[in-house]
């Protein structure tokens, strides 16, 4: 069976997303991440301290304090442009996703277009909130219901080695929607496809602080 041209050879040093900007670890522990088709070493990636980890839980505390009050439609626009990036990279994500997780090639064009039909429904639900805030009069005897539905905060999402852009997807686009930020802790198993996923997301424009990354979770 041949193997499929691959986007990189080795992708060189992961990094951590924080605060909208892509830096080094300073912890000075690394691992390797290797392709399962061949063995080989395509990557080294940080296991971030305990300083870096704080560093990007205070990034995204920080950016809620703003991004819960973007208005509803300006979140859907970034959305719909995150949507337009992934379509973008769309076989680059996929030749990535084959690469650093083993499946074929057909498997990770379908985990892709799940990521982008995650985005979409992301979108639906964001004005499907305008329909669900609800009130109903007299309850009781003077006693009136409301139903308000608000962002809670910075969110930390731990996703796993077996479906690793496919659960972002899960995630992330909804939390977004929904005026929260997010902090990314993606598996040791394919680190390479966790941080793709969120170098494409943030072509967006998100503003800093929205989306962090944190390897060696």
């Amino acid at each position: 069976m041949s193997l499929l041209p691959e986007v990189k050879k080795h992708y060189g040093e992961l990094q951590l997303f924080i605060n909208g900007e892509w830096i080094a670890s300073k912890s000075g522990q690394m691992e390797k991440d290797h392709n399962p088709a061949t063995g080989e070493v395509m990557a080294e990636f940080p296991t971030a301290s305990s300083d870096e980890a704080i560093a990007a839980v205070k990034a995204a505390h920080d950016a809620f304090q703003t991004w819960k009050d973007f208005p509803m439609r300006e979140r859907a626009k970034m959305l719909f442009d995150m949507r337009a990036k992934f379509e973008e990279h769309f076989d680059e994500l996929a030749r990535i996703l084959t690469q650093d997780h083993g499946r074929t090639i057909g498997e990770a064009t379908g985990s892709v277009r799940r990521v982008i039909e995650n985005i979409e429904s992301a979108c639906s639900a964001l004005y499907g909130l305008v329909r669900r805030n609800e009130h109903l009069d007299q309850l009781a005897n003077g006693i009136d219901e409301y139903l308000i539905w608000e962002p809670l905060g910075a969110f930390l999402i731990i996703t796993p080695g077996n479906i690793p852009m496919h659960a972002w997807s899960s995630f992330v686009p909804y939390a977004l929607a929904a005026g929260c930020t997010v902090v990314v802790s993606p598996s040791r198993q394919d680190p390479v496809a966790a941080e793709a996923i969120c170098r494409v997301a943030q072509e967006t424009g998100f503003p800093p602080g929205v989306i962090n990354l944190v390897h060696g979770g």
